[in-house]
């Protein structure tokens, strides 16, 4: 029962859980939404998906194969890069809520 006063007083605190969620929500699902949303935008609205296709074809008029596999590569090393620093400031996020119950769980013996 005190489990679910603490609960309800906010004296325990269901952050890490939840951000660990989140977390795993941010780095698998968003990605795979922005892709489906630029598809969606590129179905929706046809001047894009002509600029795409443009950019596409100018691109593979100027740019050298190794050219294109160096930016394709940046773009992957860019999108581990945003991956690690999800990551990190998950795991920042989550000390800070157990530095924040490890100090409450120190005052409590002082009230």
């Amino acid at each position: 029962m005190t489990d679910v006063v603490d609960f309800l007083t906010f004296r325990s605190l269901i952050g890490p859980y939840a951000l660990i969620g989140f977390y795993y929500f941010g780095a698998l699902f968003m990605p795979v939404a922005a892709w489906f949303f630029w598809r969606w935008l590129g179905l929706r609205y046809g001047w894009l998906r002509q600029v795409q296709k443009e950019v596409g074809a100018l691109s593979r008029q100027v740019l050298s194969p190794s050219q294109r596999v160096g930016i394709l590569l940046a773009c992957v090393v860019c999108f581990l890069l945003m991956e690690l620093f999800w990551r990190m400031l998950f795991e920042f996020l989550i000390a800070y809520v157990h530095m924040a119950q490890d100090i409450q769980a120190i005052a409590r013996p002082f009230k």
